[in-house]
């Protein structure tokens, strides 16, 4: 049981601890906000040369990048109330379709003498026309104890990251699969994927791990760009630090990584709703591409930042290198502030996807009870602990 009262007082404490810190957090912010705003001045050309030596500073500037032009894009529509932003947003979101694909997964528990793990992947297609039906549907995936026990030791690896693997190539897939069904339509489709196309997190991964994911990531890139259907990876709560990373180089004397800043937090109080960056060209370094230097994909990813709440920071966007080179950027974005608005604050179709693939608490022991049945009607030996039965009486 936890003690409010002992908390309290722990906290009270270390006040001063977290007070200085907020304060140092504070002057760095500001700091690196004033880095920013000098980056006005150059040109792509001019901003080149001076990352030059860098190979991966973090970000590059693509061609949007024009000198004596701030880094933020200002959003020229206003509105007097919501119903006069969901009138513009219903007239970008006409005869366009939208397609956002999301999944969820069941780890093996380990409770279970029997590995086994599942993985759902939901979709929505909404066509935004008058006589168009939109479409809500869910693939199942169970993965079986010899998947997630691979026998040959360079695939060893934890159960729940071979499911989670899993999880992201289907994900992936679906994408590519919608994104080369809708090639030659027009208006031209905008498709979603839930999370981010610079993939850092599988760097700490084995190389053959690694490799799935990459590979996953690459054949949605590869389907885009074949038929020229955007691809908009959207992050709600990034912590990326490329433009940090950059703004660091520009400034050796900032020699230490500055702690707890984003460029999320540099960009919150420079945007107003509907504003957005210029786009950049991703240019992380990360050890995701060590021993595979020929699939480094990052230079085929523009990300931007776009202010769609007006109390939380500005969301990433990763789009493939050619939706912008090909003048699609703010005619896509125009279509994510939509969505949002339509969505009050989080695109209505990653939200109708999420919640057609999420696998609650409640689905979870459904399907173990389900399983079980499975088992002993095939006769297959089973055992669950009995510790594990007596929380699940307790819960």
């Amino acid at each position: 049981m936890l003690s409010r009262h002992h908390v309290v007082r722990a906290l009270i404490e270390k006040r001063q601890e977290f007070t200085a810190l907020e304060s140092e957090h504070i002057q760095t912010q500001a700091r690196y906000v004033g880095y920013l705003e000098e980056l006005a001045s150059l040109s792509q050309a001019s901003l080149l040369g001076l990352l030059r030596g860098n190979p991966h500073p973090g970000a590059l500037p693509s061609s949007e990048r024009e000198a004596n032009l701030s880094v933020v894009r200002p959003f020229g529509e206003r509105w007097q109330n919501h119903e006069e932003a969901r009138a513009w947003a219903m007239e970008r979101l006409r005869n366009v379709r939208t397609v956002a694909v999301d999944g969820s997964q069941i780890t093996p528990d380990p409770s279970l003498m029997l590995p086994v793990g599942a993985v759902q992947i939901g979709w929505f297609e909404n066509p935004h026309r008058p006589d168009g039906r939109y479409v809500k549907d869910l693939y199942f995936e169970v993965l079986a104890p010899a998947e997630l026990a691979p026998e040959r030791p360079e695939r060893q690896t934890f159960p729940d990251q071979l499911v989670n693997a899993r999880r992201f190539e289907l994900e992936c897939q679906k994408v590519a699969e919608t994104l080369r069904a809708c090639a030659g339509s027009r208006p031209t489709p905008v498709i979603f994927f839930d999370g981010s196309l610079a993939i850092s997190f599988a760097a700490q991964m084995r190389l053959p791990m690694r490799q799935r994911y990459i590979s996953a990531v690459r054949e949605m890139l590869n389907a885009s760009e074949e038929a020229r259907v955007p691809v908009v990876a959207y992050v709600d709560t990034s912590y990326a630090t490329d433009l940090v990373s950059m703004l660091r180089w520009l400034h050796i004397q900032d020699e230490a990584r500055p702690s707890r800043l984003s460029d999320g937090a540099i960009l919150r109080r420079m945007m107003a709703w509907g504003d957005r960056t210029e786009a950049w060209v991703c240019a992380r370094d990360d050890s995701l591409f060590q021993d595979l230097p020929a699939q480094d994909y990052y230079d085929r990813i523009h990300f931007l930042y776009l202010k769609v709440s007006n109390s939380n920071p500005p969301v990433r966007l990763d789009v493939p290198a050619w939706v912008q080179e090909s003048g699609l950027l703010e005619q896509v974005i125009d279509v994510v502030r939509a969505e949002c608005i339509v969505g009050t604050g989080y695109p209505y179709a990653i939200e109708t996807a999420d919640a057609l693939a999420v696998i609650t608490m409640q689905d979870r022991e459904q399907f173990y009870r389900v399983l079980q049945e499975f088992v002993e009607q095939n006769h297959l030996s089973w055992t669950v602990s009995r510790k594990a039965l007596s929380k699940r009486g307790r819960r």
